[in-house]
Parts: structure tokens; sequence; C-alpha cells
């Protein structure tokens, strides 16, 4: 039923469902509207019940993107208002959804993002054309260097891509979620053949990786890493065009290339060079208490950022183990 939308992603599905549930115990909530059989309209929610930071519904946590499924507006309004009900009944904080400003009249957004899209129509050359002559160079090095690339979908690439990980959000000045949470892609995602790691080698040693899901005929780079050291070869841009190429490939229609925080012009451009198409993601958060929507800061960056970089590794990966469930 999810697939007959256009829309659908992996975080409609109930495997993005179990990957959130596993790793930090939220409450799966799917607001449904049905009609002979057919789904007509869905909301898929997560209660967060946390003794730090309040309980609330969000649609979805750890979610770029995740708008509601509906025909039409009139459709979400009945299942809005059993959402509005239920959250009374749960006492939540807020509802905050991530995607769809549209079915929610009037409503500012609480949050912004870029989006960028990616046509994977046309073949190798129409999609290396897209490219921009900058990262078209980039991938040239990459591959003359001896820089090799490789697909899978272990749990043993996923560890090697955590590696890599850890490194970058310590350097972005992040901590690193907890390695469950990843083993939890791999287990209900990964394995199901809806994703896999893209992992760059210079001489065996790893140097840069991302993790792709699919769904339908829609693919999501969801997460990139590299090594700093590194960084010179341009293997970044090399994961990004095999991934481009295998999925053009393969018959599927579109990559999106995940949010991107309105502050962070290095990762837009980075972004725009693939030949993408930008777009805003607007996040909507109804405050029951104050019986309005309200506007938020976008916190991707801030103080806490230069805390973190300057954070010991095992200290930054113990603080993301214990936040992160609390965040949301």
């Amino acid at each position: 039923m999810v697939l007959a939308y256009p829309g659908s992603s992996i975080f409609h599905t109930a495997a993005w469902a179990r990957v959130l549930q596993s790793t930090y115990g939220y409450t799966p909530l799917y607001f449904t509207r049905r009609e002979s059989g057919r789904l007509r309209a869905l909301l898929p929610v997560m209660e967060v019940d946390s003794w730090l930071t309040g309980r609330r519904g969000v649609s979805l946590p750890f979610t770029d993107d995740c708008e509601p499924l509906c025909l039409d507006a009139a459709e979400f309004r009945d299942v809005l208002q059993k959402v509005t009900e239920y959250a009374a009944e749960r006492d939540w904080k807020y509802l905050e959804c991530r995607g769809g400003k549209e079915f929610f009249t009037g409503a500012p957004a609480s949050t912004s993002f870029y989006s960028h899209l990616l046509s994977l129509t046309g073949g190798d050359e129409a999609l290396f054309a897209k490219v921009e002559s900058a990262v078209r160079r980039a991938i040239r090095k990459a591959e003359k260097t001896g820089v090799s690339v490789e697909f899978a979908q272990s749990l043993d690439a996923m560890r090697t891509f955590y590696d890599l990980h850890c490194k970058t959000r310590i350097r972005h000045g992040l901590p690193p979620q907890p390695f469950r949470f990843f083993q939890n892609i791999h287990d209900h995602i990964l394995s199901q053949n809806h994703g896999f790691v893209v992992l760059a080698r210079y001489q065996q040693a790893p140097v840069a990786s991302s993790v792709f899901f699919h769904w339908g005929k829609n693919a999501i780079y969801k997460y990139g890493a590299s090594d700093e050291a590194f960084q010179h070869l341009r293997a970044n841009n090399l994961v990004m065009w095999e991934a481009i190429r295998w999925y053009g490939r393969h018959d599927f229609e579109q990559l999106h290339f995940g949010r991107t925080s309105l502050t962070n012009q290095g990762l837009r451009r980075f972004k725009l060079g693939w030949g993408t198409e930008e777009r805003s993601i607007e996040y909507v958060r109804y405050d029951r208490r104050k019986k309005d929507f309200v506007t938020v800061k976008d916190e991707s960056s801030g103080w806490h950022s230069h805390v973190f970089h300057r954070m010991p590794g095992f200290l930054s990966k113990w603080v993301g183990t214990v936040l992160y469930k609390h965040m949301a």
C-alpha cells in the first residue's frame, strides 16, 4: 500500500520503524485512514518518552524528510484530528512533522532545510554531463590515483563505515550515534536489500564511505564519512559517482541527497555540484500546550560544536550514546 504512493520512501516502512524502536525504545504509532482496503492517508509517528526532554510525537526521529502520505488535504485533516486526540491522552508536549507543511494550512515552518534531488534517467553519459566540471575532475583524480570502490551489505562493512563516521562527526563538532543504531540499520535495512555501504579504499586503507537506502524507485544518500588525511584523493566524489551510476543502471528514478542546514554552504555546494534540483524541506511543530504552531532554531551547529570538536573520541561516543535517545 505504501509503494502505491510516488512520494513514499524507506522512512515510511516498518524497516525504519524497527531501526528506531530497536535502538532507542521509541513507540511506533501509525495513524491511517483506509477505505475498502485501500490506504487513503498515513502519518507515521514515534512517541519519544524522555525524562530529560519530555514526551512528544515526532514524524520521524533521525529522518531527513517524511511527508505524510495522503491523496488530499481533506483526508489528512481526519488523520490529524485523531493524532491530536491521542496527543492529549498521552500529554505530549508537541507534535513535529518533518515535511508536508502544505497539509498544515497557515502553519509556519518550524525549521527549514535545503533538499537536493537528482533525476537518474538518461544513462551514465547524461548523468556525468550534469556534473560540474570541478566534480568531474575530482572523480577522474580519484580514479587515476588508484582509489577503488566496493559495494557491501555486511556488518563488517558497516563497522568500517562507522569508524570513518566517528572521525567525521568529531571533526564537525558532533557526537556520533551509538554503533547499535548502525547495526540495526544493517539488520533491518541493508540485510533486507534496501540499501548498501559504498566504501572507497586507497592501498587497502578505507578513506571514504557512504550509506544509501532505497525503496521502490527512489534512493537516498543517508550518511557520508571520510578520513581527512586522504581528502586530497577526492574519494568522496568517486563514492558518490559510483552510487549514482549503480542506481541509474538499476532503473531507479531519483536520488535524494538528504537535508542540508541553511547555514552549511559547503555541503550545499557539494550537493549542487551533481546537477541536483534544489528544494526546501519544511518541518512543522504544533505545541499542544501553547495551542499553536511554533518556530524553533536549527541547532545543527553552535557553541556545542566547538565543545564536541575538542572532546576526546571515547568521550564523544559516550555522550552520543547517552543523549541521542533524548534528542530524537
